[in-house]
């Protein structure tokens, strides 16, 4: 396995775990950085449910992020679109300020760290066909 892979796989880890619990716990101590006013209790209940299911699904692509490289790309979109969003209202609204330094950046940084370190499909293809340093790599690659 290479390095990269390893620190991708150490990422989604810590991206499935933040999810799981940091959300929740960043609403509840960082209320100005994460929670949106008017407060809405069932919509923030939704989004952490939303967010903890895939962070049980990115823990899940630790074991091989190679067979699941169509949830890690969800994961960067998706992350971009949240954090553009948020962003385009915090902008607009002087009340939201606050998000500028709390979740905003932090969807960002997942989505550009996610961006680095996910091979791309010709980083795939140039792997070679016959390696015994590689065997990992080929058994993750034809699993995908």
């Amino acid at each position: 396995m290479t390095f990269r892979l390893w620190i991708l796989r150490l990422v989604l880890l810590l991206i499935g775990i933040f999810f799981i619990f940091g959300i929740y716990a960043a609403m509840h101590y960082w209320p100005w950085g994460w929670v949106w006013e008017p407060k809405h209790e069932v919509y923030e209940w939704v989004l952490l449910g939303i967010y903890a299911t895939l962070g049980v699904f990115l823990i899940w692509a630790v074991k091989n992020p190679l067979e699941h490289l169509s949830l890690i790309w969800f994961t960067f979109w998706s992350s971009i679109v949240h954090g553009g969003i948020k962003l385009f209202e915090a902008l607009i609204d002087k009340n939201e300020y606050g998000h500028l330094l709390g979740d905003i950046p932090a969807f960002f940084i997942i989505a550009l760290i996610l961006w680095y370190l996910t091979p791309r499909q010709r980083e795939l293809d140039a792997l070679p066909e016959t390696s015994e340093d590689n065997s990992e790599e080929l058994s993750e690659r034809e699993a995908y």
